[in-house]
Parts: C-alpha cells; structure tokens; sequence
C-alpha cells in the first residue's frame, strides 16, 4: 500500500515553500505519496496521513496557542518529524542559554516587561551596541539594534519577552552561515549577507542567500549544536538547520531552528532527495 505523507504549511503560501513542489516529486520517485497542507485548515485529514512533516508554517510564532493544539492534536494521531516536547524547547530562544553551556553561542541577555529598563541596561553594560529580538519570533520581525535605554528605536518594540545580544559586527561583513542537517548529515550551507544598513539577513529585508560547499568548521559547529540539542532533549532529531557567525575569531551559533527550516530548495533542489529519504527511513518504522 503506498505510504501518504502531508507536508504542512501556512495559508499564504499553501503550495508550501519555494521549490516545494520537489519535494512532492522527489517522494512520488520513492513510492511516497505527498502533498502540501494548511496547517490551521478543519477539513484536512491529517490522522489519515502515516507521517506529517512541518515545512513552511510560518504563521505559527503569532498563533502559539492555535499551533500547540495543533501540534498536540497530530502527534495524538499520526507521526510527526521531531515532534511537539522539541518544537515546544524550541520555540522560545531562551534555549541559547542551556545550549550555550555546551557550544559556542552568541551570548544573550533575557529581557522581559517585569524588567525591561534594568534588562537592557545590563546588555547594553556589557556589549554596548545590541540586538534586541522577540524571543518568540521569526523573519526578523521585531528586531532593533540600540545604544541606550533612550533610544527611540525602542518605542516600537514588538511583544516580549525578549533577547538582548551583541551586536556581532562581522555579520555586516562575513554575515550569517546557515547548515541544514537532516538525519544527522550536514547537506546543505547557505551564507546570508544583510543589505545596507541592516543587520537583517533575510531576503525580505533586502539580505542576499548564496549556496556554497560546506565549511569544515560550520559542519562541526552544526553537528556539535544538534548533538547537544539531542542530549538535552533525549531524542534523535529528524532534521535542523543551524544558523552561526563570527565571533571574537571563531563560529558561535546564533539560531537552532527544529521547527520550520525552509530547505533553501530554489537555491539548492538537490536538498528534495535527502529530505525525502528522511521521509521514507521514517514511514518505513
């Protein structure tokens, strides 16, 4: 009997990330039959589905209470790639402080409206410049760069509670790698540079995304990050993408994200075929 698997995504984009249609196919060539799903949509059937994989539900940080049923709700019913006890680990970037005792991080500073001048004034005591970031967030939404409690950049600051890093400056230079990983294997590195004036990497803040063989060093960076996520979560995680940049001369991890990594699929498709491999190791168990 042919396995069906549901690849969930959000309603703006319901055909799933760019280049998601080779995932589609590259599960069609091993015997998979797939397709694309809003995440938040009643008539899907995903109980009917022998596995679930989470893609592109970038909607999810908005709508925490929504997504956890959700999230709950399926993993009740069928498989889901890593699942809802990491998701949930995942979710809030506080994790940088229990991850940062095992690898290199960019160091944080936990920022909440109990405390918010006192929070930032102890980020802005050690590093000066800092980033300030909805821990619970995605895209670079919400994220500012200030110099003092008085900046008037702070006054628009999105929900917290929040993370106060140091602003890296090679990441206006270098800029951000990213190493996609799925069952244990770097496969994929995406270097990101901001546009001018930003510190946003991200496409849609003007950053530019170029695909490039993987770095030795961001490989053991990556690998080292997801085997400690793995020992602090006591479980094999299906797939993750880590972001890092330089730091005081070395490769500290600025992100870990296990939800909903895209696979860069428009810049490498050739991502389409270990992915779907992950997909059928896991169905077949």
């Amino acid at each position: 009997m042919t396995s069906r698997v549901l690849l969930a995504t959000f309603c703006l984009m319901p055909e799933g990330e760019p280049g998601g249609s080779l995932l589609v196919d590259a599960l069609a060539e091993r015997g998979v039959e797939a397709a694309w799903a809003t995440w938040d949509d009643p008539a899907v059937d995903w109980a009917g589905a022998d596995l679930v994989a989470v893609r592109s539900t970038w909607d999810y940080q908005r709508r925490l209470p929504a997504w956890r049923d959700w999230v709950r709700r399926v993993e009740a019913s069928t498989g889901l790639l890593n699942g809802g006890e990491v998701f949930d680990w995942n979710t809030d970037k506080a994790y940088l402080e229990t991850l940062g005792e095992h690898v290199p991080v960019v160091p944080s500073e936990l920022v909440d409206d109990e405390d918010l001048v006192g929070g930032l004034g102890r980020a802005l005591g050690r590093w000066g410049s800092v980033v300030v970031k909805p821990r619970i967030g995605a895209g670079g939404v919400g994220v500012v760069v200030v110099d003092s409690v008085e900046d008037d950049r702070l006054v628009g600051l999105t929900p917290g509670p929040w993370l106060a890093q140091p602003l890296v400056e090679s990441v206006r230079t270098r800029g951000e790698t990213s190493v996609v990983l799925l069952d244990g294997v770097a496969h994929t590195q995406v270097d990101k540079v901001p546009g001018a004036g930003e510190v946003r990497v991200h496409t849609e803040h003007g950053g530019r995304s170029t695909l490039v063989e993987v770095d030795p060093e961001a490989e053991r960076l990556a690998l080292d990050a997801v085997r400690a996520a793995e020992a602090l979560l006591e479980q094999r995680l299906d797939y993750a993408r880590v972001d890092m940049m330089e730091l005081d001369g070395r490769l500290a991890v600025s992100e870990l994200e296990l939800i909903e990594p895209g696979l860069y699929l428009d810049l490498a498709p050739g991502s389409a075929g270990p992915f779907a491999d992950l997909v059928v190791d896991r169905v077949s168990r």
